[in-house]
C-alpha cells in the first residue's frame, strides 16, 4: 500500500508519521514543491511555535474556529488538545503551558518541533521529495493508492491579519498595550476582546487578530475598509464608566486631567483620547457635562476606520478551502474521488491565534491517518 502526501508542511509530516505509526507496512512519501519544509513551523510564534492550546478558557468550538468547530469537535474525541500535548512529550518535545493557556516546546524554539518531525519519518521510513510540484493531486492515484492534499491555505481568504488606521497621532503611540480592549465592527455581531497592540500602521494584537478571524470574509468583501468600534476599558455598561469617571474627576476636581491615571490607561493613550475630546489641560472640575459624555463615550466606543490590512508578522492564515461537506467527516476523504484524502488548512477550517491552526493540523491529519490504515486493515 502507497500513500503519497502533497505538502512538507505541518500537516503533510504529521500525517506521514502518524500513519506510518498505526501502519508500518505502508509507505508513504512527502512531495514538497519548495527545496525546504517546515518552514511555516519555523517562524510560527515569532520563532518559538505555539504548537497547541490546552482549551482550558474555551467553553465553545466556536469561540476560537470561526470556521470548522462542528467537524473539529467529533474528531477531537480521537485526538484533541491532551492527546497532541502527549503526542509531543512522547516524542521528546517537553512542552510548557502559558498562563494564557498558549503551549510552546519547552526550548522555545520551534526547531525542536522541526527536528522531532525530521527525526521520526527519517527514522519510520518516510520518504522525502523536495522541489515536485503537484498540479492535479488526483493523477497520483494512478501510482499511489492514497493520496493526501496537505498544501495549506495560500489561495483563500486571509484570516489572521492587523488593521491599518490612517491616523498618524496614533501611530506615535506605537508600542502601546491596552490588556483588555474589546474590539467591534458596527452594524454586525463581530467583536473580540483582549489585549490591544498599537503599532506604527494602525491596530494588532490578540483583540485585533480575533476580531480578523471572525469577520475574515465579510472584511475581505468589503475590501479591508471598514468601521471599527474600540472600548478601551473592556467594560460593557456605559453607566459604569459614567459613574467611574464621575468619582475620578469629583476625587481630583482640582488636578490637569491629563494627570488622572484612567482604568490604568497608558499616560500617552490618555492623553491622545483627550486630545480626541479638546480635553487636554483642563482641570477635573472644568469638564461639565458634555465632556462627560464625550469620555464616556471614547472609553467605551471610540471609532476608527480600518484602512487596509497588513500580515500578522510572516504567519499566513486564510480560510476557505475545500467544503467540509465535501468530505467523510470521520477520514476526511473526498466523497466524490475515493482514496483522495484533505487535512490542515487546505480545509475550511481556520481558528484564531493562540495555538488553535496548529491543533486543527493535527487532529485533522491524525483522521485522514486513521482512515487509511484503517482502510488498509480492512483491505488485508
Amino acid at each position: 500500500m502507497k500513500t503519497a502526501i502533497i505538502g512538507g508542511g505541518a500537516a503533510g509530516f504529521f500525517c506521514a508519521i502518524r500513519l506510518k505509526e498505526l501502519c508500518p507496512e505502508t509507505e508513504v512519501t512527502i512531495f514538497e514543491r519548495q527545496r525546504r519544509v517546515l518552514a511555516k513551523v519555523e517562524i510560527s510564534g515569532g520563532g518559538r511555535c505555539n504548537c497547541t492550546n490546552t482549551f482550558a478558557e474555551v467553553t465553545d468550538l466556536r469561540q476560537v474556529y470561526p470556521r470548522g468547530a462542528q467537524l473539529l469537535k467529533r474528531l477531537f474525541k480521537q485526538f484533541g488538545p491532551e492527546e497532541a500535548f502527549a503526542w509531543f512529550e512522547h516524542h521528546g518535545v517537553p512542552l510548557v503551558v502559558q498562563d494564557d493557556q498558549c503551549v510552546f516546546p519547552k526550548a522555545q524554539d520551534s526547531h525542536a518541533i522541526i527536528h522531532c518531525f525530521l527525526h521520526e519519518s527519517e527514522r519510520l521510513g518516510v520518504e522525502l521529495k523536495l522541489g515536485q510540484k503537484i498540479e492535479h493531486p488526483e493523477t497520483l492515484l494512478s501510482i499511489y493508492d492514497n493520496v493526501v492534499v496537505t498544501t495549506g491555505g495560500g489561495n483563500g481568504v486571509p484570516s489572521l491579519f492587523t488593521f491599518h488606521i490612517a491616523d498618524e497621532a496614533l501611530h506615535r503611540l506605537m508600542g502601546i498595550v491596552c490588556p483588555q480592549a474589546l474590539c467591534s465592527i458596527p452594524a454586525t455581531k463581530f467583536r473580540a476582546q483582549g489585549a490591544l497592540l498599537i503599532t506604527h500602521w494602525g491596530m494588532s494584537g490578540p483583540a485585533i487578530l480575533k476580531l480578523s478571524s471572525y469577520a475574515a470574509i465579510y472584511l475581505a468583501e468589503h475590501h479591508y475598509m471598514a468601521p471599527l468600534s474600540v472600548n478601551w476599558v473592556g467594560e460593557t455598561n456605559a453607566e459604569v464608566v459614567r459613574a467611574y469617571i464621575i468619582n475620578i474627576i469629583q476625587s481630583n476636581a482640582g488636578k490637569i486631567i491629563d494627570n488622572v491615571r484612567v482604568y490604568g490607561i497608558h499616560t500617552r493613550l490618555w492623553t491622545y483620547l483627550l486630545a480626541k475630546n479638546q480635553l487636554n489641560g483642563k482641570r477635573c472640575n472644568e469638564i461639565g457635562k458634555k465632556g462627560l459624555n464625550q469620555l464616556v463615550e471614547t472609553l467605551t466606543n471610540d471609532s476608527y476606520s480600518i484602512a487596509g490590512r497588513s500580515p500578522y508578522k510572516d504567519e499566513f492564515v486564510t480560510c476557505g478551502g475545500i467544503p467540509l461537506d465535501a468530505v467523510d467527516s470521520r477520514t476526511l476523504e473526498s466523497k466524490t474521488t475515493p482514496h483522495l484524502y484533505y487535512a490542515g488548512e487546505v480545509l475550511d477550517i481556520d481558528g484564531i491565534t493562540g495555538g488553535f491552526n496548529f491543533q486543527a493540523a493535527w487532529t485533522t491529519a491524525d483522521a485522514v491517518a486513521r482512515g487509511i490504515a484503517l482502510k488498509v486493515k480492512n483491505e488485508k
